[in-house]
């Protein structure tokens, strides 16, 4: 599509920032809401949606966080590198985590590695592992009713206690007030 649209190229960018935001235009708003109104007669589905899918991206592509989007997409860029070893991290975050084994699964030395995935993700490989984690024994134990010592487990810590610090950093509270906590949130709504 960057192709098709004559868009710029992917350019360096400098930011440091792992996430950014832009307004959102009336076209890229109506292109959404005409997604979201295919719900209502499921059979335009098939036909309609890839076509809409295709106007939603090319209007990101060209509005104003373009740039950061294009050089993300770019085949062999830092940026898509760093992109397959977070996809990479979201299937392994449960196994010990090497950061040489990272920086070489992404071709790059160890500090220029670290400096693209704070640049993309404002965390650090092992803060980003810690978050997939913690995110997922949340989610476990809200959803799948587990208690937290499976949990702490199942997403690969090995310290009960240092994982209840963490998610205590991250959600506020311990794990069993936090999702006494979420439970009682969903019973209201």
């Amino acid at each position: 599509m960057m192709v098709d649209s004559n868009l710029p190229g992917p350019r360096l960018l400098q930011s440091s920032r792992g996430m950014a935001t832009g307004g959102v235009t009336p076209p890229l708003l109506n292109a959404f809401q005409r997604l979201v109104d295919l719900l209502a007669d499921e059979k335009d589905i098939p036909i309609l949606a890839p076509t809409i899918g295709r106007e939603i991206l090319y209007r990101l592509l060209g509005g104003g966080q373009g740039a950061r989007l294009r050089q993300i997409a770019s085949a062999g860029s830092q940026s898509q590198r760093i992109g397959r070893v977070i996809e990479w991290l979201k299937g392994n975050f449960t196994q010990p985590l090497s950061v040489d084994d990272l920086a070489d699964r992404s071709g790059m030395s160890l500090s220029t590695f670290h400096h693209h995935f704070r640049s993309m993700t404002a965390l650090s490989p092992l803060q980003y592992q810690k978050q997939l984690r913690l995110q997922e024994a949340r989610r476990l134990m809200l959803t799948d009713h587990l208690d937290a010592a499976t949990a702490v487990f199942q997403v690969g810590y090995e310290s009960p206690s240092q994982f209840s610090r963490e998610y205590s950093r991250l959600f506020g509270a311990p794990p069993l007030r936090d999702i006494a906590g979420l439970r009682q949130m969903a019973a209201v709504y």
